[in-house]
């Protein structure tokens, strides 16, 4: 008998471990090459906060979702006024933020109100400009009424920088975000990693993962033995440069090559002599090679872009041709310029691989025509304080990767200090306009303006090259907004 119970014991031991064995895992650590400054969607332009907090952590009344359509999400539903000014959101029931507060109108009150106010730190404040009013109907339903007309209203709600934060927790959101979304923030080890774990209670459907943790991997190649290891499951939005053949060789792993909202440009200071003379700005668009830029600085995955637009938008307008590469003709326009000899210039370069690389490609072109480029790379945090917000630079590169973005060039005091009215008349037109073919209309107007006023050297629309473990599903292929959205990631049975 003793021997039968010692039978029966050993064989639920090997019933269990198989069940153990067989169950899917539920944790996942993603690898990301830049740290967020901090932690608040709503007080900062780096797209690495929204690519770990936005739908995992934050929400908003609505969100963009994996094909760049709006979504419902606080806001589970909305009537428009036939004027198009007055938006009735009628919210959710029973959300609740991660420290156990009631989520309800005066909260989306507070948050749009705090983005649009004269003290806001807002980095997209100018999405929130033309409301008029935030009015509390009841706790379920808030009223928003807008000055005019605006097309993309509920879109722009789906913005990161849009999300719905508590007063009691605004101020600390930095270093402790508190949302209402499906996970909730656990820690963050500096220049390390960010952890986010299943929150209890979510309103919504239940996510797969009980804890995801996304480590900083500022060099690709530390990147790729850390993946093979299996330290890292999945890296999104990673370069990998030589090294993706390795991995797309490798059953283990799925290579995913997407697209982003990312136009990368060669940012320029418009009102900085001598960048402020049009046939200066001709001279660096002609004198750029896109394609050495391309297969340098993406390894031949980016798309050449002649103006500020995603060639996936369906009202692109292939303008790569308005200064096709040509060195004599750069020359030349130097010379019209007043500038014979070329002058010597600075090029503030960001943390990330295709500045860097790109930057040194960009030096070696405009060298050719006589423009001689100092070289000085800056930390992600020192880029957005003295070019983003100082515009203390004469060049740059960086991807934009902010959705549909292209009215950024009608603000004022944008840190490309350029400033065109008929550019600003078509936005405002577009502001007003509802109807999808009108719309594409003027967003192909704004494009050539942009193309012909060649306000910075118009590069390539970031690539999205997403790797992760063939096991993993869920990910987003595409990135029509800076988010790693974890809601629907799972790890197959």
């Amino acid at each position: 008998m003793k021997q039968w119970k010692t039978i029966l014991a050993a064989a639920a031991l090997a019933l269990a471990s198989s069940t153990a064995a067989m169950a899917a895992r539920t944790d996942l650590v993603l690898g990301m090459p830049l740290e967020p400054p901090h932690l608040d969607p709503t007080a900062g332009a780096a797209a690495a906060i929204d690519e770990v907090l936005y739908a995992n952590v934050f929400e908003g009344l609505t969100r963009i979702g994996s094909r760049g359509e709006v979504l419902p999400d606080l806001a589970e539903s909305w009537t428009i006024s036939d004027d198009g000014k007055t938006y009735t959101f009628k919210l959710r029931s029973g959300v609740k933020f991660h420290d156990g507060s009631d989520f309800d109108a005066s909260d989306v009150k507070f948050s749009l109100d705090r983005a649009r106010g004269e003290t806001s730190v807002n980095a997209q404040k100018g999405l929130f400009a033309p409301i008029d009013s935030v009015e509390v109907v009841d706790p379920a339903t808030v009223k928003v009424t807008l000055k005019n007309p605006l097309g993309s209203f509920l879109y722009n709600l789906g913005w990161g920088d849009a999300v719905i934060v508590a007063p009691e927790t605004a101020e600390t959101n930095k270093e402790k975000p508190v949302g209402t979304g499906p996970f909730k923030f656990q820690n963050w080890a500096k220049g390390s990693s960010i952890t986010l774990v299943k929150a209890d209670g979510y309103w919504g459907d239940p996510v797969a993962l009980d804890k995801a943790e996304f480590r900083i991997i500022p060099d690709a190649a530390a990147a790729i033995p850390a993946l093979l290891s299996g330290d890292v499951q999945a890296l999104p939005n990673f370069a990998l440069g030589d090294a993706l053949a390795q991995v797309k060789a490798d059953p283990r792993f799925k290579v995913v090559i997407g697209t982003t909202e990312g136009e990368t440009v060669l940012s320029t200071n418009n009102k900085r002599p001598p960048f402020d003379n049009l046939k200066v700005r001709q001279a660096i668009a002609h004198a750029l090679d896109r394609k050495a830029l391309i297969d340098g600085a993406t390894g031949g995955l980016g798309t050449p872009i002649g103006s500020h637009f995603a060639p996936h938008n369906p009202a692109y307008v292939d303008l790569t041709g308005t200064y096709p590469h040509d060195v004599a003709k750069a020359k030349e326009l130097l010379k019209e310029a007043g500038l014979p000899d070329g002058f010597k210039a600075t090029l503030k370069l960001p943390p990330v691989g295709y500045a860097r690389q790109g930057g040194e490609i960009v030096a070696s072109q405009l060298r050719e025509i006589g423009i001689d480029l100092q070289i000085i790379p800056v930390e992600w945090a020192d880029w957005l304080k003295q070019v983003f917000t100082d515009k203390d630079y004469d060049l740059s590169i960086v991807s934009h990767t902010e959705p549909n973005d292209i009215d950024i060039y009608a603000r004022k005091d944008y840190y490309f200090n350029y400033d065109n009215p008929a550019f600003n008349k078509v936005i405002d037109e577009l502001n007003l306009t509802s109807d999808e073919a009108k719309r594409a209309e003027l967003y192909k107007q704004a494009q050539k303006i942009l193309a012909d006023d060649a306000v910075n050297g118009f590069l390539f629309e970031l690539p999205k090259v997403g790797i992760w473990d063939a096991k993993v599903e869920g990910l987003w292929e595409n990135s029509p907004i800076q988010a790693n959205d974890l809601t629907k990631v799972k790890w197959a049975d």
